[in-house]
């Protein structure tokens, strides 16, 4: 991995990173959790995925490495804290950040496998794994079903943002282009399944 390709993945998981602590701290003041359990929800949310993908890929997990991520979470914590009376009648606001995290982390799975010469089928599943399972860990944590179970598409929209990203390396685009296209396609997809209930087919016991 260069360096600049370090730099990039970098701040990518750190902007995901505060978007999903918001967010899981969000859901924490739903169930009226304290200050601390607060915390744990946003750093379960925020480095759960990354941890997972980093330990498939044979690497130190990225939040070992730097405590600045740790750091990160606890901004949003004192974020929701001091703003949490004007965030509180935005009903969606948890929504918007866990779609942001999503979109940055299915970006960072992306471009660190591919970092490590992974082949694209990987990199896409890496990518769906680093945007996706925070969420699970979290909405167990809350005692919530787990968000990928839901009916709106969630996952499937890693999986068709990393698609994109692919298709654009193909043609040559350049990486940050291709990481900002595949960042807009992976958030229209959520707020377009969330606003139209748009989902795939249900099994049916016969």
């Amino acid at each position: 991995m260069t360096l600049e390709q370090g730099l990039i993945i970098g701040i990518i998981e750190l902007l995901g990173t505060f978007a999903f602590a918001i967010s899981g701290i969000r859901h924490a003041a739903a169930k009226h959790f304290d200050w601390f359990g607060g915390y744990v929800c946003g750093v379960a949310v925020a480095i759960g995925g990354g941890t997972i993908r980093d330990v498939m890929l044979g690497t130190t997990p990225f939040w070992m490495t730097n405590p600045i991520y740790l750091i990160c979470t606890a901004v949003a914590l004192i974020t929701v804290v001091v703003f949490g009376k004007w965030m509180e009648p935005l009903k969606n606001a948890w929504f918007v950040f866990d779609t942001l995290g999503l979109a940055l982390f299915t970006i960072a799975g992306i471009q660190k496998s591919l970092a490590f010469g992974q082949p694209f089928w990987v990199a896409i599943i890496m990518g769906c794994i680093t945007g996706s399972a925070g969420g699970v860990i979290r909405d167990v944590l809350l005692n919530n079903e787990p968000v990928i179970f839901h009916k709106e598409i969630y996952a499937m929209a890693c999986v068709i943002g990393g698609i994109a990203y692919w298709g654009l390396a193909e043609l040559g685009t350049p990486a940050e282009i291709s990481a900002g296209v595949s960042f807009a396609v992976t958030c229209l997809i959520r707020f377009l399944a969330v606003r139209y209930h748009l989902s795939l087919p249900v099994l049916k016991e016969k």
